[in-house]
């Protein structure tokens, strides 16, 4: 009889809705808010974050930008950018993430926290980038910052569920290292 050999590989069981819990948990926690201008996910994070219960709490709304004047039109990104380098760009993300904040202020107080995504979901290439790119933003009232450009393979819906993944994944991050580090949520 032959032996085989089986290699282990680590892989997370952490779900989607998993993250963005423990997003809105840490939002609450420190009593900020989030908002959020999406293009090539078209709304898909902000109806992962409102999944979670509780989430009025600390989500404020958000835009979906689709089409590429809305970006400069609703979330003023900036069309100098846009005509130089197209929209799928880190600057473009970031700007992005910005433009929610400020999209959804009221009572003259932006959102704590915006997220931008903007990128190819396919199934055709835009603007030179090929299908799967993708740049994530986000922002603060310290600032902005942007991820990539990602590479995200297979189909239409696997590049923006991982867009989404990624998107969450990193606010969370940002979220612990703003609260001094490790934390457990949910």
């Amino acid at each position: 009889m032959a032996t085989v050999d089986f290699q282990y590989i680590n892989r997370s069981t952490e779900t989607l809705f998993d993250i963005a819990t423990d997003v809105i948990s840490l939002l609450r926690s420190a009593h900020e808010t989030v908002s959020v201008a999406e293009s090539l996910t078209g709304g898909g994070v902000m109806e992962t974050l409102t999944s979670v219960p509780g989430a009025s709490a600390a989500f404020r709304g958000g835009v979906v930008s689709y089409a590429t004047p809305l970006k400069h039109l609703l979330l003023n990104v900036s069309a100098d950018l846009i005509a130089r380098e197209g929209v799928i760009h880190a600057d473009v993300a970031a700007q992005m993430a910005e433009g929610a904040r400020r999209a959804t202020a009221f009572d003259g107080s932006p959102a704590t926290w915006g997220i931008g995504t903007t990128g190819v979901a396919g199934p055709d290439s835009q603007d030179g980038k090929p299908v799967g790119t993708v740049f994530i933003g986000i922002a603060s009232p310290e600032g902005s910052r942007a991820w990539g450009p990602f590479r995200f393979p297979g189909p239409r819906e696997r590049v923006r569920e991982a867009t989404i993944i990624e998107a969450l994944s990193k606010l969370r991050d940002a979220l612990i290292a703003r609260s001094g580090g490790d934390q457990t949520t949910a």
